[in-house]
């Protein structure tokens, strides 16, 4: 039996979000960094770093200031990603910008494209936790306006970039050609592992987040097409951590 969890949502939970009982404060501005290529790529662009254990993952904040851009990271699957962002949260962050991969669904896209979730559709555990979701095609969504000022300084940057529905899953290695087929039906052109609970998080509660992937691979065909030692992957993804980080140190 699954307890009804949307009959739940007004209530608080008995456990707090990691931080809401202490005083430190680590800024407004966070990065959530998935992979952990692109988080050594942007911790070794920062100087005076504090690095701290953050569960299994890490945080990054500049010393002696409580004011600045936070970096956390690596991260993977929904349920982790989630506890993560909650208790950034309760650090007082209240913008984050996601940065990951995705493997194209469609062959619309490229390895190395880069693209904005404009919506998520749920296809993990975790989103019913925090929103009552459609029973036929449940979807999440970021913040437009943080996403459109991110899409604005990604092209003001010269990047050619794509606004795109995309799917999540909890399990990657069960994207079965009948199930890519299904939520490329419903307007899936990108699958990854944790944006609509990221959303759904941030919608319930109430803070701004947007996202950005980089393209990685395909499962467009029968074939799975791995794109993580291309060329232009390789250089999409530097190009996605200093632009999201110039964006982010703008928007503190």
């Amino acid at each position: 039996m699954i307890y009804p969890t949307w009959l739940d949502l007004d209530n608080e939970s008995i456990v707090p979000p990691h931080g809401t009982q202490k005083g430190n404060k680590i800024g407004s501005v966070a990065v959530m960094v998935s992979c952990k290529p692109d988080f050594k790529f942007i911790k070794s662009n920062i100087v005076n770093l504090q690095v701290s254990p953050f569960f299994t993952s890490t945080l990054i904040t500049r010393q002696g200031s409580n004011q600045g851009v936070c970096i956390a990271g690596p991260f993977i699957g929904a349920p982790y990603a989630a506890i993560l962002l909650e208790s950034l949260i309760a650090k007082g962050v209240d913008k984050i910008i996601v940065l990951g991969w995705c493997g194209a669904v469609t062959d619309k896209l490229n390895v190395g494209d880069i693209i904005l979730p404009d919506k998520a559709i749920v296809d993990e555990g975790t989103s019913i936790n925090y929103l009552k979701l459609d029973n036929h095609i449940p979807v999440s969504a970021p913040d437009i306006n943080l996403t459109n000022q991110l899409s604005d300084h990604l092209k003001a940057c010269g990047n050619d970039l794509k606004k795109t529905t995309i799917w999540t899953t909890d399990a990657i290695y069960r994207e079965t050609p009948q199930k890519v087929a299904y939520f490329k039906e419903l307007g899936a052109h990108a699958v990854e592992m944790e944006c609509s609970a990221l959303f759904s998080v941030a919608q319930y509660r109430n803070v701004s987040i947007a996202g950005v992937l980089v393209v990685s691979d395909s499962v467009a065909s029968k074939d799975w097409d791995p794109g993580f030692r291309n060329e232009k992957f390789k250089q999409a993804r530097r190009t996605a951590c200093e632009h999201v980080m110039t964006f982010a140190k703008k928007i503190v």
